[in-house]
């Protein structure tokens, strides 16, 4: 199971409570003079790193090794408590959300979340800004593509830990045709047979691009008309069924010949089958990123930026990239690949769902988030249609 895939939209009670924090109480606002923390860095070499499973390189031989990390520490003499805590956006939200509310330490220096999550993060000044200066990697090898999110200008605040892409996946055997257009997957033969992901946060930008929709600057007509177009596909059943990470297993069964799906999940689907296809929709499809952020009053500051300019390194980068199989966020990255020698390395470093083409970087977009004072009611409604 890959870590983008259990990704969930926003549901359940707990959640709820939650929201209106989310959304921006003012008493939850912290003001930038209050976010730092007394950085004791240059005397306790450590710093703690949350972050999602499978989501990083881990040794061969013993999983519970990992190989980047443990050549930071051998370089810098910083030693890494690293937890794979996060498992869902909003479970996280609420288990640090009372701590940055109420102006205390978390005990995390580094936390990755989604970036429609780090927006929120941002909207509340719960996180630092990050010193450029000493990110020098950071300034020079961040793909383009990726360096001005609406939510956080400038990147500020955040710097994508992976990326990926949110289109189309596939069985073109069973199907017995290409899908080429996110349209063609209302066709009749796929009555029934198509599934779509079930978070409001990780499905709409893909569908309004189907749509034709600019989503950089999509509105809330075009949100409650692609209500009404998924509204209508359920009461026809031509939608099986909305779904978090099981749609791999749909797919890989056959169960299902078309879905929703993330780019990283297919490169390891078609390691066993390669009838699976992923496609980028000639409308477009969504690109997005997880982000490495800052907690408010961290105290190690310092020594997490420097863990996050070592990441940008090409030949570090690379060596991520080669086992998490997600967008990387460093193009430098791929020659490292690519003159590596091994055959392996050296095919992942021609992969477009890895290292996107100038082609399909044309058709990707960054969808502007969902703003606070739309949440609430788009979740909403969101959830009816999908059962949550």
């Amino acid at each position: 199971m890959s870590r983008r895939s259990l990704l969930r939209g926003i549901g359940g009670a707990g959640a709820a409570s939650l929201l209106a924090a989310g959304c921006g109480v003012p008493a939850a606002y912290v003001d930038e003079g209050d976010r730092a923390g007394r950085d004791l860095s240059a005397r306790d070499r450590t710093l703690d790193f949350a972050n999602w499973p499978l989501y990083i390189d881990t040794d061969d031989e013993d999983a519970r090794k990992r190989p980047t990390l443990d050549a930071f520490r051998k370089r810098t003499g910083i030693s890494v408590r690293y937890t794979e805590e996060i498992n869902d956006n909003d479970e996280f939200f609420g288990k640090i959300s009372p701590s940055l509310m109420n102006h205390q330490e978390t005990g995390r220096d580094l936390v990755v979340v989604s970036d429609w999550m780090a927006a929120r993060f941002v909207r509340l000044g719960w996180v630092q800004e990050m010193d450029r200066a000493a990110q020098p990697h950071v300034a020079e090898h961040l793909n383009p593509q990726l360096r001005s999110p609406a939510f956080d200008p400038g990147r500020l605040h955040s710097v994508p830990w992976q990326s990926g892409i949110t289109g189309i996946a596939y069985n073109r055997r069973k199907l017995g045709r290409e899908l080429r257009s996110t349209k063609e997957l209302w066709a009749d033969d796929l009555r029934g047979r198509v599934t779509l992901l079930s978070g409001l946060d990780e499905s709409f930008a893909l569908l309004m691009l189907g749509n034709g929709v600019d989503v950089t600057r999509w509105t809330g007509d075009d949100f409650h008309a692609l209500c009404e177009q998924v509204e209508g596909l359920v009461k026809k059943r031509h939608i099986r069924r909305f779904t978090g990470n099981d749609y791999i297993k749909d797919l890989s069964t056959g169960d299902v010949l078309a879905c929703q799906a993330y780019s990283g999940d297919v490169i390891q689907l078609q390691a066993d089958n390669p009838d699976i296809e992923f496609v980028v929709p000639e409308e477009g499809a969504e690109l997005w990123a997880e982000s490495l952020m800052i907690p408010n009053l961290a105290h190690h500051k310092s020594n997490a930026e420097k863990l996050v300019d070592y990441y940008y390194e090409p030949e570090v980068a690379a060596e991520l990239a080669a086992w998490v199989n997600y967008v990387c966020p460093v193009p430098a990255a791929q020659q490292v690949l690519a003159d590596s020698g091994d055959e392996e390395l050296v095919a992942l470093a021609e992969d477009p769902l890895v290292f996107p083409d100038a082609d399909m970087r044309g058709r990707l977009a960054i969808a502007r988030d969902i703003t606070a004072q739309e949440r609430q009611d788009f979740t909403k409604r969101w959830n009816a249609i999908v059962g949550l």
